[in-house]
């Protein structure tokens, strides 16, 4: 192809958006792991800001691909998803060369995919693409920076926020004067993580049931850390059930154990950011404790080990009858039954032979007894939850499902 008239170009623009937009969820997931690779120290323990990671990424791709489609004179506005997302790096601490270059690594891999689907376009209309694909990250980077700067100092003026500050670095190990902190440090420790426009208002309506103390850090319009503190552990059944019989419908809440004493004070806080990995990818779930979760948590911090265990468990049960959905329902419930045939049966409708039989098939695809495999329950449980990269978790939505096989 020579020389290319406007209209082919407009017109090889739109074809070749199309090509990359029928390869979105490999093109997200390569920029995703691309960013990670990008790490600072302490990131990947921040939840709030690594799960603002899919969705920041599926916004910026779109925008790019706008970018592409429109070409350099389009400077349409910039997506919410990434504006929250660096508010949110600002509150977290994660610094802007960070964020910046994190932008820079995805912009390079959109530009491979680019440039692999655009292979057949002559020299001058790729650097086209590259060029305009290098004004938009320029546009984009100012207005990351600017809205950045600006939570910044947002930040630094507000009183509850100079509180988060100091709780954050207490968390971090920094030394702290904890009469800035109107809370008793030397108590047992309950500590919540609420998701939800009403989730404060939750975790402060427990202390007067409980008659304990609380101290509540709003990290952004929806999520809150909380601790509850009593000279006796808090049961944390006990926080469920109040919990559940909330007519807060709109919340959710990830619960740590009950920890003393100031070290106990953050670890019940890393622990209910255990719980918090697994209920940001559990809209039905309304709380979730970090017993129930710490293993789930611990594999999502490793994306290849999550499909390393869905190759390695699951993929054999879809050579069964029905893609293996008789078999990844009867396992559910054996498992759920503490590993009962009899009550497995009974929990499906089903002879207790007809169980037996399923979990002999299971075992005949994946090649080895149930006993032995103990990451299958794992697997299985992750299976139902929503994809890393899939929609966020909304809170409008009815709640019930829980992932535990604690029974209940």
């Amino acid at each position: 192809m020579s020389t290319l008239t406007h209209t082919q170009i407009v017109a090889a623009q739109e074809e070749l958006v199309i090509r990359l937009q029928a390869r979105l969820q490999e093109i997200e997931e390569a920029i995703l792991a691309g960013v990670r690779n990008v790490s600072e120290p302490g990131d990947e323990d921040d939840v709030e800001y690594q799960a603002g990671l899919p969705p920041t990424i599926a916004a910026a791709v779109g925008y790019g691909l706008s970018g592409i489609e429109r070409g350099s004179g389009w400077a349409g506005p910039i997506p919410l998803e990434m504006i929250e997302q660096a508010r949110r790096a600002a509150r977290c601490d994660v610094a802007l060369d960070a964020v910046l270059r994190r932008y820079a690594a995805g912009d390079r891999v959109l530009g491979e995919f680019v440039m692999e689907e655009a292979e057949d376009l002559p020299r001058e209309a790729r650097r086209d693409l590259l060029r305009v694909q290098s004004i938009h990250l320029d546009r984009v980077m100012s207005e990351i920076a600017t809205e950045y700067m600006r939570e910044v100092k947002r930040y630094r003026r507000s009183p509850a926020q100079q509180t988060a500050q100091r709780v954050r670095r207490l968390l971090e190990g920094h030394s702290v004067d904890l009469e800035d902190i109107d809370y008793g440090f030397d108590a047992m420790h309950t500590g919540l993580i609420g998701i939800g426009t009403k989730a404060e208002q939750g975790v402060r309506a427990l202390t007067a049931k409980l008659a304990c103390r609380a101290l509540v850090v709003r990290r952004d319009d929806t999520t809150v850390w909380g601790w509850l503190g009593a000279r006796k552990p808090i049961a944390s059944s006990t926080l469920e059930r109040l919990l559940e019989e909330s007519p807060l419908a709109e919340a959710a809440f990830a619960i740590g154990e009950p920890r003393g004493a100031l070290a106990g004070w953050r670890q019940t806080h890393s622990e209910a950011q255990a719980a918090q990995r697994v209920l940001l990818r559990a809209p039905e779930t309304r709380t979730l404790r970090s017993a129930d979760a710490l293993l789930l948590a611990a594999v999502m911090r490793d994306d290849g080990l999550e499909r390393a265990l869905a190759e390695t468990y699951l993929r054999p049960l879809d050579g069964a009858r029905d893609a293996g959905e008789a078999l990844r329902e009867t396992l559910r419930a054996y498992f759920a039954s503490g590993r009962n045939a009899a009550a497995t049966a009974a929990a499906l409708d089903v002879d207790r032979h007809t169980v037996q039989r399923r979990l002999r098939k299971a075992e005949d695809l994946l090649g080895r007894p149930l006993e032995t495999c103990p990451e299958l329950e794992i697997a299985l449980r992750f299976e139902q939850l929503e994809g890393p990269t899939g929609p966020a978790r909304s809170l409008s939505e009815p709640k019930g499902a829980l992932l535990s096989s604690r029974p209940r």
